[in-house]
């Protein structure tokens, strides 16, 4: 009789218990460690809080996830002792997990077997030697990435009737012995077919010579991407899906089924931004992205700011290598009033461009700039036809403030009375950037700008061609262009050369902020010995949506008008 009355005394304290449970349950793992360790704590972190209560069913569910831990990665007879710290504490308690793991199960027999066209695909031979060895713990992650990984590989590489004809991993805990059989049929490895284009208001001849793949080439999902992405990069479309047709295979080919979107034929953007260089600023944008079937393109942009104005179009001309080779004419207008410059201008241009597989780019051209300007106290009309060619390359990684990156960009241009300009002229400029970190958190960033003029009548040359230094992205704790030689009334005349340099180092201060130190240095001069003006100064970074924000306080050690600058700006460093 009282062995029956003692059964509901049972459940009710079973039931009771609970309520008086602990808010907060954490665990202290003993005993292993590195990813044993880690993969525990992983585990358990996956239990709710809702159901972290002190009861057994709460202590017998924490050893089944130990134990389903440590079999993951070959420990299937671990001794698990529990122990709570704290018992008594109101808000919180410790389970203290001393663990240990036992002798691992180790591979005893890796049988994979490859049938089809596979057997003879060296990327196969690449994933399989990466496969789990006789002798090894067991890691049955592992060994499902390997299973999904040869899954994977086969529809990449257009084996579409692959399968398993078997896929096991036995495992005998009582011998600490583990079998992999992996039985993998391909079948034969499909080739590219026909494309097939669909909406496209573009001629298929153009979409052609984008190909990254030829009918009859062995199927690869990378070229399909790589096409897809040369789409995108015209403008031409607002949507681009480039998918093979796996439901309708025949003869050994997969037909290509291109879907696109056009782009809207007109285009309009408008922007406006601020810089203590040139103060409040707008920029109003219409842009044509497909102009004809040919693949033509019109941009057209109003840019107004108080010191300077321009409008500019420009119309691009595709060659055969849609991506690579371009031509492309400009005409512009300028109006500039900004410290001693005056200067209204005309400028046309027609240039060849080129893209190489290096990243660097090449241009060739040739511009007219008509100039009317008053610069100092001197006042003139220039028109000069100019030659010339520039090298570029940029390349970057990390997003708007990237880790990595760097820029070259080196400009030769000439003029010649024999080439209808007014004057004998030579002029080249050049710049390099670099970007470089070594981790999340450090952050270094250098800039050289140089650039001259050669030539015997240098006061016909136009204030755009001259040189002038200070600002945001010159040298700064110095106003903006304000460094040049002066002329004899004192007015700033622009120099014929130019070097100026920057070393910056960037440390994240939390998220997607930044604290940043520097030192600029350089000058603008003509005839004379450079006097080279030097700043240094803090500032803060911020890594937003639209691109790196920066305010920067600067002070210019040969700048008597301020003893400290403030710049602010918006834009990428490279």
């Amino acid at each position: 009789m009282r062995t029956k009355r003692l059964i509901p005394w049972a459940l009710c304290a079973a039931v009771v218990l609970p309520t008086g449970a602990f808010a907060d349950v954490s665990f202290d793992i003993k005993g292993i460690d590195g990813e044993l360790e880690k993969n525990v704590a992983i585990y358990l972190a996956a239990i709710p809080a809702s159901d972290r209560r002190l009861t057994f069913r709460f202590q017998s569910r924490v050893k089944d996830e130990v134990e389903k831990a440590m079999q993951a990665l070959g420990y299937f007879a671990p001794v698990i002792k529990y122990s709570i710290e704290d018992e008594k504490a109101k808000d919180d308690a410790t389970v203290v997990l001393d663990i240990t793991p036992g002798e691992p199960v180790r591979i005893k027999q890796v049988d994979i077997q490859l049938t089809g066209d596979a057997l003879h695909d060296k990327a196969f031979a690449k994933l399989l030697a990466t496969a789990p060895k006789v002798g090894d713990v067991l890691n049955q992650g592992q060994y499902d990435s390997l299973k999904s990984a040869i899954q994977s590989l086969a529809v990449r590489r257009g084996y579409f009737d692959a399968d398993y004809t078997l896929s096991r991993l036995e495992v005998a805990p009582g011998l600490n012995e583990a079998f992999i059989r992996l039985y993998f049929n391909s079948g034969m490895r499909y080739h590219f077919g026909d494309v097939y284009y669909h909406n496209s208001q573009i001629n298929e001849d153009r979409l052609n010579t984008m190909l990254t793949f030829k009918e009859g080439d062995p199927y690869l999902v990378s070229d399909l991407g790589a096409f897809n992405q040369a789409l995108s990069n015209t403008g031409w479309f607002s949507s681009v899906l480039v998918e093979a047709g796996v439901d309708d295979l025949r003869d050994g080919r997969v037909p290509i089924s291109v879907n696109l979107e056009p782009a809207a034929r007109n285009q309009f953007e408008t922007g406006i931004g601020y810089s203590t260089d040139t103060g409040p600023r707008v920029k109003i944008g219409w842009k044509k992205p497909w102009f004809n079937s040919r693949g033509h393109s019109l941009n057209t942009d109003l840019y107004i700011s108080k010191p300077k104005q321009t409008l500019e179009s420009t119309y691009k001309i595709p060659l055969e290598d849609v991506q690579r080779e371009y031509y492309q004419v400009q005409v512009g207008l300028e109006n500039l009033d900004n410290n001693d410059t005056q200067s209204l201008e005309w400028t046309s241009s027609i240039s060849r461009h080129w893209k190489f597989d290096t990243g660097w780019q090449r241009a060739v051209y040739v511009r007219w700039l008509y100039s009317d300007y008053t610069q100092g106290n001197v006042s003139d009309i220039s028109n000069l036809v100019l030659p010339g060619v520039n090298f570029s390359r940029v390349r970057s990684r990390g997003g708007a403030m990237p880790s990595w990156g760097d820029k070259q960009s080196i400009t030769f241009e000439a003029g010649d009375p024999a080439l209808l300009s007014d004057i004998s002229i030579f002029r080249v400029v050049g710049q390099t950037a670099w970007i470089r970190s070594l981790n999340d958190n450090n952050r270094f960033f250098t800039r050289l700008n140089a650039g001259g003029i050669f030539t015997s009548d240098f006061e016909r040359v136009p204030p755009s061609l001259r040189f002038f230094a200070g600002g945001d992205n010159s040298i700064r704790g110095y106003s903006y262009e304000s460094i040049s030689p002066l002329d004899s009334s004192g007015q700033l005349e622009g120099g014929a050369y130019l070097t100026t340099g920057t070393l910056e180092y960037n440390y994240r201060l939390t998220g997607n902020w930044w604290g940043a130190v520097f030192t600029d240095a350089g000058d603008a001069w003509t005839s004379s010995t450079p006097e080279w003006k030097t700043s240094v100064g803090v500032g803060i970074r911020w890594e937003s949506p639209v691109g790196p924000i920066r305010f920067d306080i600067a002070h210019g050690f040969e700048n008597t008008s301020d003893d400290f600058m403030i710049h602010f700006s918006l834009g990428p460093e490279l």
